[in-house]
């Protein structure tokens, strides 16, 4: 029998492997062949193993790539134009004003395309994404070789893309069965929310999920004044008026949840409803502190988003991770609420879960997809390094990533993009600059 020859083994000092919370192997390596983690062995023996490719990372971290999951990555070509305002003010007077006068499928492609570059610099492998002109996100995924989830957005109001909810879902399928078949691509249905999504609308987008198995990605219980407007219309909280739409299932991705009582905790439990929280945003705009513990306590699969650069500032995954981790501690005046581990399996696994690819990717095992990423430890900022599962949530930061993989194909490698190309994402985010500024 001929020696199995592998595509690449990389070892590292300290494998995070999420399997389990805290779970790290030292001094072991991967062996990845055709795109999958084929063995996870102590490095000395890896020594002798046959390979294409070997890269020895030393003091590094090699971990499961981050899991974005909740972003608009086009509106990174509107980041920093409207800060410090209210979400409302924030939407109504300037972002969509904004996208009124720019968004298009070029204007989709360029920011999709800058905003993954900044997310695999920063170690994110996939991206659960809302927004408009599908096809120009699902070019921009495959230009840049991320995992890319594309929401297609469904209002009842006109914008450049659609004229109404039945416009925004018919196109939004029509692109959609362009792509079938793109093994990294993945489209999904994206009411907005509710205040801006009819009933009868919800009711046709859990038909077509239902019909076309797939995942719903929607804003939920954002902001205090969500809640009280859904009172004020339909005379219940928003989560009791989805619930009788049928909206409530494991396909629901719900963006935020912010404003949540006991009940609707347990009914999102009860429901296999996933969270995509988004501690910066949520931050920024000043719409409150997610009830992360509780939501963890009673099973619900919490992952963390980065939201859209519009409002964030940043696409930072490590940096959401680490505010994720401290703001559930002061939020609930318990130190030990949310500890590293269990944010970076909302930053991996869960995520994964929320998205129905644990069975691929989220954890370091043999058999998964290699979607992975290495930090480097030995900066003069992370040193020393007793516990590295704590060194990566609340010490290193996102310029530490060295290396990132999907499938075993390396989008970055020593700090160097390999399937996009910085100059020119700089200089096409200059070029939108000056045309936004000249209207």
């Amino acid at each position: 029998m001929s020696e199995t020859r592998y595509d690449t083994i990389i070892s590292a000092r300290w494998i995070i492997t999420v399997e389990q919370d805290n779970e790290v192997l030292e001094n072991y390596a991967l062996a990845i062949k055709d795109g999958r983690i084929a063995a996870i062995i102590p490095a000395a023996q890896a020594a002798s193993l046959s390979c294409d490719k070997r890269l020895d990372l030393g003091n590094h971290v090699l971990m499961p790539g981050l899991i974005n999951l909740h972003g608009h990555s086009a509106m990174t070509l509107l980041r920093g134009m409207a800060d410090d305002k209210a979400l409302m003010d924030w939407l109504n007077n300037h972002i969509w004003p904004a996208e009124g006068k720019h968004v298009r499928d070029d204007f989709v492609f360029d920011g999709s395309r800058l905003a993954m570059a900044e997310m695999i610099r920063g170690g994110t492998t996939t991206i659960n994404d809302m927004y408009f002109y599908h096809g120009a996100m699902a070019r921009a995924g495959i230009a840049s070789g991320m995992r890319t989830f594309v929401g297609c957005s469904i209002l009842e109001f006109p914008t450049n893309y659609g004229n109404n909810a039945d416009d925004y879902i018919r196109k939004g399928m029509d692109e959609r069965r362009a792509f079938l078949g793109e093994d990294l691509i993945t489209f999904t249905l994206a009411p907005h929310a509710p205040y801006t999504v009819s009933d009868d609308t919800f009711r046709k987008v859990v038909t077509l999920a239902e019909q076309e198995d797939m995942l719903i990605h929607c804003h939920i219980h954002e902001t205090a004044d969500e809640v009280a407007g859904s009172v004020k219309e339909h005379h219940q909280r928003p989560m009791a008026r989805l619930k009788q739409l049928g909206l409530l299932s494991p396909r629901l991705i719900a963006a935020h949840m912010v404003h949540l009582n006991d009940e609707e905790v347990e009914l999102a439990a009860r429901h296999g409803v996933s969270v995509a929280h988004n501690p910066a945003s949520n931050m920024k705009l000043a719409s409150g502190i997610a009830p992360v513990q509780k939501l963890l306590a009673a099973g619900v699969a919490v992952g963390i988003g980065t939201d859209g650069a519009a409002s964030n500032n940043k696409l930072d995954m490590m940096a959401e991770t680490r505010l994720a981790a401290l703001l559930a501690k002061v939020g609930t005046l318990d130190p030990t609420a949310v500890p590293a581990a269990t944010a970076i399996r909302m930053a991996t696994l869960n995520g994964a879960r929320a998205l129905g690819i644990a069975d691929k990717v989220g954890s370091i095992k043999e058999g998964k997809d290699a979607d992975l990423i290495a930090i480097d430890l030995s900066a003069l900022e992370t040193a020393p390094a007793f516990d590295p599962v704590s060194h990566v949530v609340y010490a290193a930061g996102r310029e530490q990533v060295s290396h990132v993989w999907v499938k075993g194909k390396a989008l970055l490698a020593e700090r160097r993009l390999t399937t996009l190309d910085e100059q020119e994402l700089k200089a096409s985010g200059e070029s939108w600059r000056n045309r936004i500024l000249a209207k």
